[in-house]
C-alpha cells in the first residue's frame, strides 16, 4: 500500500472498515485483527471510517490484503447474497473446530487469517504449498 496515494489508502481503509463492521467486530477486535500500532486507541478507531487511512506499516498492509482477498472469495461463494457472506463469517464452522471464521481470525491472528483465506480460496492454499509453477516464455 506504500505506493498508493493518500486518497487511495483512505478508500481502502473505508472499504476495510465497512467489511469489519459488517462482521460485527468491536473496535478492540479490529485493532487486534489489523495489528494496529499501540499508539492507536480503541476509542479512536472511528476516525478510520471517515478521515484517516490506516497506518502504512507492513503488518497492517498484509492483514488488509488478507481481509480483502477473503471478501473477494466470499463474493465468489455467495455472488447474489450479501447476507450469507456475513452469516458465513459469523457461524461456527466444522473446518475450524466449530469456531466462527471471524473468531479464528481475531483469536489466531495472522495464522487465523491465513486459515480462513486458505479455506475459501484454493489458489491461495495452492500457492502456500509451494506448488506454484513459474512458466517461462521463450522468445
Amino acid at each position: 500500500m506504500s505506493d498508493l496515494t493518500h486518497d487511495e489508502r483512505l478508500a481502502l481503509t473505508q472499504r476495510t472498515m465497512g467489511l469489519l463492521e459488517s462482521w460485527g467486530l468491536s473496535a478492540a477486535d479490529m485493532m487486534v485483527l489489523l495489528q494496529l500500532p499501540e499508539s492507536v486507541k480503541a476509542r479512536n478507531i472511528a476516525r478510520f471510517r471517515e478521515e484517516e487511512p490506516f497506518p502504512d506499516t507492513v503488518d497492517v498492509n498484509r492483514r488488509i490484503s488478507y481481509l480483502l482477498r477473503i471478501e473477494e472469495a466470499l463474493h465468489t461463494y455467495f455472488p447474489r447474497n450479501p447476507e450469507m457472506r456475513d452469516m458465513w463469517v459469523k457461524r461456527g464452522n466444522k473446518q475450524f473446530g466449530k469456531r466462527a471464521p471471524v473468531a479464528v481470525m481475531v483469536e489466531d491472528g495472522e495464522s487465523g487469517l491465513i486459515s480462513v483465506l486458505s479455506h475459501l480460496d484454493c489458489t491461495f492454499a495452492w500457492d502456500l504449498t509451494g506448488s506454484k509453477t513459474e512458466y517461462e516464455t521463450t522468445a
